[in-house]
Order: structure tokens, then C-alpha cells, then sequence
């Protein structure tokens, strides 16, 4: 496990590595955002750019790059968004809007979803059961942008339920700012519970027919004992890797609607410097979501043999 684990982490680095080479080569091959005239930080940005090697082969400028976020976690200055300012702490900012956000949604998510599968299961070809999962399929197949768009006309504008944008400030877990961030969390969360309650049923559907639970019937239990001590069991090889896995897909995946409530989080602060452009602000933001994404894959993997004994990574039968 040990090994496999290692194993696996030097894979993800060695991707981690390609990835932002690739898009740093892509990104230094468009044209530089200009520079404005008579502006204090022009200068400062000016020398930047030329300690940063702009005028040096791309593979020069990599290295340079690297060996300036490894030492000093230096990620550069912004040369448009927020002329002059401090990549890091642009983002270091906008990251907890992002985090609480997702946070909420997962919590939110988890219960319903993995409630819902399992009174699906256990009602099995009844109409409970055809109805939960014709509803998990229409919203796994629509958008979530759509949702954002009908619950910000029905909760935000119809009822005013829940204000239209997301409240500024860093109390993130007042009441006032949680009604404010509503919105934007039941938008991420329809997806996350149906995928949870899709998954919960057939794994809780399949396990429920096993042999080992005639066997635990025999012995005496009831239905709901067996379920609960055996089943339930079985299906959490599953379901618990699949919430890190869901977490750190919100995480990564909350772009549009970000942008929809007015978040001011990650998200939208990627969107922008795509839109800006801003250069620098883009490379730690890619750099921060393909980390999420590989970090995801490993906790994952990993997970697996320490939720069963019986499952163990890299080693040969």
C-alpha cells in the first residue's frame, strides 16, 4: 500500500508538472497585456517581466517560474485585473468564498442524497423507487446553470426569498451569510445529491441481494438490522471515496455559477482572467484546480484499501 501509495504521487506530480508546462508555453505564446502609460506600477511590472525572463526562450521562462514559486512562492504580479498587486493575494482572497460555498453544498448534499438512494433501494420496483429515480435523471442530464437561472427567478425575484447576489464580507458562517449564498449552494447541490442517490441505490440494490444477507436473515435479523449492519456497510467502499471525490468536482466545477450569484470566489476570478486577460492570475488558478483534480483521483485510490481490508493497491495476487 505504501508503495503503490508513493507510486502514485510521483504519477501525479509528473502530470501536475506537464500540465503546467503546457499551458504556461500556450499562454506566454499570446501577445503580453499592455503595459498603461504614467501608472506607478508600470515600471515595477516592466522589471518584473524582465527578471521573469519574458525576452528568454519559453523553456528558460518555465524554469525561471518554477524555481520562483518553489523558493519564495512568488506567482507573480497582476498585470490587469489587479494591475500591481500580488497574485497570491488576489487569490488567497477570493479562495474562502469558494471553499464555504462548496462546503455547504457537500453537507447539504451527502444526507439527502445517500437518504434518498436508500429508501430507493429498499423500496425497489415501487413507485417511491420509480419516481426518485426518473427525478435523479432529469437533473443529472440538465445543466446546473439551469437551475441556478430558475431558482434565482422563483427564490431570488419571485419570492425574494433569498437576495439575488451573494453578501460581501468574512463572517462566512453568520445566518445572514449563509441566506445570502443559498442560492448558489442548492444550485451545486441538485447535482451532487442526485449523483449520490444514483449511486446509493444500485450499489445498495446489488448488495442487498447477495447471499450474505440471506444468510444474515437467517440468523434472526430483521430487514432493517441486516441493512443496517451488513449492506450499508458493503456499500460504503463506495460512497465514502465518492464524497471527496464530489467535493473537490464542486470544488472545481462552480465556474458558471459563481458567476451567476456574483460570488466572489475563485471561480469567477478564473473566468475573469481568461476574459482580462491576465496571465499570471490564470497560471496559479490552473495550477490550483489541477491540483484539486489530481488530489481528488489519489484520496480516492487510496481510500479504497484503508475501507476494505480485503482490497490492496499494487500488490500482486
Amino acid at each position: 500500500m505504501i508503495k503503490y501509495t508513493i507510486k502514485r504521487i510521483l504519477y501525479m506530480l509528473l502530470v501536475f508538472f506537464i500540465i503546467m508546462l503546457m499551458s504556461f508555453v500556450l499562454v506566454r505564446m499570446l501577445p503580453l497585456p499592455e503595459l498603461p502609460p504614467g501608472d506607478p506600477h508600470t515600471e515595477v511590472l516592466k522589471m518584473r517581466r524582465e527578471a521573469m525572463g519574458y525576452n528568454k526562450p519559453y523553456l528558460m521562462q518555465f524554469a525561471i517560474f518554477i524555481k520562483s514559486v518553489v523558493t519564495s512562492f512568488d506567482w507573480g504580479l497582476s498585470d490587469k485585473l489587479y494591475f500591481g498587486q500580488e497574485v497570491w493575494a488576489v487569490f488567497a482572497e477570493k479562495l474562502p468564498a469558494t471553499v464555504v460555498v462548496n462546503l455547504y453544498s457537500i453537507i447539504l448534499s451527502i444526507p439527502i442524497g445517500i437518504g434518498l438512494g436508500i429508501f430507493a433501494a429498499v423500496r425497489k420496483n415501487t413507485w417511491i423507487d420509480y419516481l426518485i429515480s426518473t427525478l435523479t435523471i432529469m437533473v443529472i442530464s440538465v445543466p446546473g446553470f439551469v437551475y441556478a437561472f430558475v431558482i434565482q427567478y422563483v427564490f431570488c425575484y419571485k419570492f425574494k426569498i433569498f437576495p439575488l447576489v451573494m453578501k460581501t464580507g468574512t463572517d462566512w458562517f453568520s445566518p445572514e451569510m449563509l441566506r445570502s449564498m443559498m442560492p448558489a449552494i442548492l444550485s451545486l447541490s441538485l447535482g451532487v445529491i442526485a449523483s449520490f442517490t444514483r449511486t446509493t441505490r444500485a450499489e445498495l440494490s446489488e448488495v442487498l441481494t447477495g447471499d450474505f444477507m440471506l444468510l444474515a436473515r437467517s440468523k434472526g435479523l430483521t430487514r432493517t438490522q441486516a441493512t443496517v449492519r451488513h449492506a450499508l456497510r458493503n456499500c460504503m467502499v463506495i460512497i465514502v471515496p465518492g464524497i471527496f471525490g464530489e467535493f473537490l468536482g464542486i470544488l472545481s466545477g462552480s465556474f458558471v455559477i459563481e458567476k451567476i450569484f456574483s460570488i466572489p470566489g475563485v471561480g469567477s476570478l478564473t473566468l475573469n482572467a481568461i476574459n482580462g486577460p491576465d496571465y499570471n492570475i490564470f497560471m496559479l488558478s490552473t495550477a490550483f484546480y489541477t491540483a484539486i483534480g489530481l488530489m481528488g483521483a489519489l484520496v480516492v485510490d487510496i481510500s479504497y484499501g484503508f475501507l476494505d481490508p480485503r482490497i490492496r493497491m499494487g500488490e500482486k495476487g
